[in-house]
């Protein structure tokens, strides 16, 4: 079975059996906003990088490429979180939230930048999907209401447990580790109660601006 017929298998089913949550996703935005772009999650799942990923194949070079635009990523996104800590006091659970969020990430950036012998990313120069990408948190973080930044979050921290999931590879690929380093995550955790307590499950803003996130994520593999 090809890529293209794969798809269109996995949609069908998807379909076939969205009857059955349909009570469930009334009042759950966290599962409902997944859903709703897992179009984009197979798209990204097929491109090229993360199939020779699978595969064993992928150009060195394109995985540090990888690695040193991702480390942008994460020094800036937690730059936001940082500000999101102190500024964001009400509703309590948002502001632990963004406490929270800002210590796990600040955390495993300095942990990722000691990895690579990094003192920071002044000198990285970013592609135009990343880019965007942080462009599109930013405007998030300074025209929205703080909910909205933990749901421009939502799509990484999801998108990459399922992709680790879904990607087939012996330990002895030799990117294996980028598998079993993003496998086990458990995002629901964060993120499932905070959305559903502060968010309608018919609230459009929250869909366009995960699905805007999805599509950078996408356009993140597609650039690599």
């Amino acid at each position: 079975m090809d890529s293209a017929t794969l798809f269109a298998f996995c949609l069908i089913c998807i379909s076939s059996g969205a009857g059955h949550n349909d009570k469930q996703q009334e009042k759950d935005i966290y599962e409902s906003l997944w859903i709703s772009s897992l179009d984009l999650a197979y798209k990204t799942l097929y491109l090229d990088f993360v199939q020779r990923m699978e595969a064993g194949d992928l150009p060195a070079e394109r995985y540090v490429n990888f690695t040193i635009q991702d480390a942008y990523y994460l020094v800036k996104v937690t730059d936001m979180l940082q500000n999101l800590s102190t500024s964001v006091q009400k509703p309590a659970k948002l502001s632990r939230f963004f406490r929270g969020r800002y210590k796990s990430y600040s955390s495993f950036r300095d942990y990722f930048l000691n990895m690579y012998f990094l003192k920071g990313v002044s000198d990285i120069i970013p592609t135009p999907a990343i880019k965007k990408y942080i462009s599109d948190y930013e405007t998030v973080m300074n025209t929205k209401e703080p909910i909205y930044f933990a749901v421009s979050l939502l799509p990484c921290s999801r998108l990459w447990v399922w992709l680790a999931n879904k990607v087939e590879m012996k330990q002895s690929n030799a990117y294996y580790a980028w598998k079993k380093d993003n496998k086990d995550g458990h995002p629901e955790k964060h993120y499932k109660k905070l959305l559903n307590k502060y968010l309608n499950v018919t609230d459009k803003e929250a869909y366009r601006i995960f699905r805007m996130q999805m599509q950078n994520e996408h356009d993140f593999f597609a650039s690599l």
